[in-house]
C-alpha cells in the first residue's frame, strides 16, 4: 500500500486540498497520513507585563484544532481511504519530513493557490522548503478558485 502524507492548515482551501489527495490515494491503493503541525508559541501574547504563556488559550486551541483533525479523518474514512492522524506542535517542516519518515512514506501531497508568478508566492514556503528537503516526492495541487 501507499502511503501518503496530507499536512493541512485549516484554511479555506483545505478541503480542496483532501479531495485531490483522496482522489491520488484511490488512484493508488494508498492511505492517507494526516498532520497539521500547531505552532509553538500557541498561548504565548506580549501585553503591558511583556511576554506571557497562557496554558488554557494553548489548550483550547489545541482542543479545537483536534476537532478539526478528526472532522477531516472521518471524511477521508467516509471515502473508503484508510486514514490516521496527527496533531503536533512545532516548526511545520521538520515536524512533517519527521512524520514522512516515522510513516515511511511515498508522498506528500501539498497544496499551492497559484496567486502569483513569483515562486514563493506561488508555491509557498512551507511547500518550497519540503520540496528542497524531502527523501520522497511531493505533489502539488493546484488549489485555487
Amino acid at each position: 500500500m501507499i502511503n501518503i502524507v496530507l499536512p493541512v492548515d485549516f484554511g479555506d482551501k483545505t478541503e480542496q486540498l483532501v479531495e485531490g489527495a483522496v482522489k491520488f490515494a484511490k488512484q493508488l491503493n494508498g492511505r492517507i497520513f494526516l498532520i497539521h503541525v500547531a505552532p509553538s508559541d500557541i498561548g504565548f501574547a506580549i501585553g503591558d507585563m511583556g511576554y506571557q504563556y497562557f496554558p488554557e488559550v494553548e489548550a483550547n486551541e489545541i482542543r479545537a484544532e483536534l476537532v478539526e483533525l478528526n472532522k477531516i479523518e472521518q471524511r477521508i474514512i467516509a471515502h473508503d481511504v484508510d486514514c490516521e492522524h496527527l496533531l503536533k506542535q512545532g516548526i511545520a517542516k521538520d515536524t512533517i519530513l519527521e512524520y514522512a519518515k516515522d510513516k515511511n512514506a511515498d508522498y506528500i501531497v501539498m497544496g499551492s493557490h497559484g496567486r502569483s508568478g513569483i515562486y514563493d508566492v506561488f508555491v509557498g514556503s512551507l511547500t518550497k522548503g519540503l520540496t528542497k528537503d524531502s527523501h520522497v516526492p511531493v505533489l502539488v495541487l493546484p488549489i485555487h478558485d
